[in-house]
């Protein structure tokens, strides 16, 4: 941002799904409105915000030693350590890290996820999903189009509900990737909790947050036209590569890693 782009407003009186992600995993950077909503939602919504974590830890992790060294991470939330960049830049230093959300406490913490290491960069921009293509015109400033890239959306497309057309926002992202890329996607299903189709998506909805769990089926849609790796569309939990493998627990999570092209 520049120093005359008007400051973002924070609607306190509205809860987000950054900051009741944050308020789920433990944190101090959310309002009572998010608290509100936290409380209201059974345990397993904390299992969930934990799974996805540790998913997002080891899938990150198991793109870069791959080789790739450049990430969009859409849908970033309130930095909670390890962040993404952290976690690449373990591996690779000179790993570049496009960040991005449409929470405006999220940009009060940009200074957090923009703490590169010396050889490699971060970068921050507040912009939503559904306008896929700022988004990539920013990035395209500072990441390298000619080589692979890494796209995160980690537990978003969910709050993403059918008339915004999510699978198309999806392709409009993943299209513009170069050969040779990878998705990294995680995406919340009432498959084994039927809760989440009643109890949780209620409790969102007197937020005013849209809550969308998808089927396998549907959640499988998201990658049409990439070649998932092993071990495929699993339960958040289910998902390792060169790793021991995690505690098998029950998850209402889909994830899984796809490469384009």
């Amino acid at each position: 941002m520049t120093a005359d782009t008007p400051k973002p407003q924070i609607d306190t009186s509205r809860p987000h799904p950054a900051r009741v992600y944050d308020y789920l995993l433990g944190g101090k950077d959310n309002y009572i409105v998010d608290q509100a909503v936290g409380r209201q939602l059974p345990e397993i919504s904390r299992w969930s915000a934990r799974q996805n974590r540790a998913f997002m830890n080891r899938a990150v992790e198991w793109v870069v030693r791959g080789g790739v060294d450049q990430f969009l991470d859409i849908g970033t939330g309130i930095p909670t350590e390890p962040n993404l960049h952290q976690i690449v830049q373990r591996v690779n230093p000179k790993s570049r890290i496009v960040y991005t959300d449409n929470d405006p406490i999220v940009l009060r913490h940009a200074e957090a996820l923009l703490i590169s290491r010396p050889e490699g960069a971060t970068d921050y921009i507040q912009a939503d999903v559904r306008d896929p293509q700022t988004i990539l015109q920013h990035a395209r400033e500072f990441l390298d189009f000619s080589r692979p890239i890494a796209l995160s959306l980690i537990a978003l497309m969910h709050f993403i509900p059918d008339t915004d057309d999510p699978y198309g926002l999806t392709r409009s992202l993943v299209d513009a990737l170069p050969a040779g890329s990878f998705l990294v996607f995680s995406h919340g299903t009432a498959d084994f909790h039927r809760q989440l189709e009643g109890e949780v998506t209620q409790t969102y909805g007197t937020g005013g947050i849209t809550l969308r769990p998808r089927t396998h089926a549907d959640v499988a849609r998201f990658f049409d036209g990439l070649e998932l790796v092993e071990p495929g569309l699993v339960t958040a939990p289910r998902w390792y590569r060169d790793t021991e493998a995690p505690e098998d627990e029950e998850s209402p999570l889909y994830v899984g890693v796809a490469k384009a092209g």
